[in-house]
């Protein structure tokens, strides 16, 4: 399809009930939109990115948390922004609920999980970083696709995020950690 027929369609401003839409239409590509209305839309990722997640969703679900708490690609609202994160882990009595959009409110949100691919490095280390410590996400957790599969973890102080490890720490490291929140 032309980019001319799929303009026409396209409405002037895109919303999240759009996007919601958009997304699922296609399930082939992942859509996003920031809070400025830029729209995103990526192929999905590699067999090896979702076997990271998968990794991770099995960590954290046998470190104390549900299957209803770790949640997969659950899209969320970030102050009018559509953002997929790749995993984000709930409070317990607060499961991802719709709020003014089809997207979940970030109510109860304690934990976002990004794993780095080579098109989304800038978005998701400066401005998915931004928008989930304005939103006041309490962690946000950055897995680097390189030899080490580093963890650079993240802990909201105040309005920013600070390091909790320097330099990050291998996924390896991390799996045989204990988790605390």
């Amino acid at each position: 399809m032309s980019a001319e027929n799929v303009g026409k369609h396209m409405p002037a401003r895109v919303g999240l009930h759009d996007l919601a839409l958009m997304a699922e239409a296609d399930e082939h590509h992942r859509y996003e939109l920031s809070a400025e209305g830029v729209l995103t839309v990526s192929p999905l990722p590699p067999p090896s990115h979702a076997m990271l997640v998968s990794r991770l969703f099995a960590w954290l679900t046998a470190n104390g948390h549900t299957a209803d708490q770790v949640v997969a690609h659950c899209g969320i609202d970030v102050a009018g922004a559509g953002r997929v994160p790749d995993l984000t882990v709930w409070a317990t009595g607060h499961p991802p609920r719709a709020s003014r959009s089809p997207y979940a409110d970030v109510e109860g949100l304690l934990l976002v999980v990004e794993v780095v691919a080579d098109d989304s490095v800038t978005t998701d280390w400066v401005v998915k970083h931004h928008e989930y410590a304005t939103a006041g996400i309490p962690r946000y957790w950055l897995v680097e696709r390189d030899r080490e599969t580093t963890v650079h973890q993240h802990r909201l102080h105040r309005d920013r995020y600070a390091v909790d490890v320097a330099g990050g720490q291998p996924l390896t490291r991390l799996l045989t950690s204990n988790l605390t929140f």
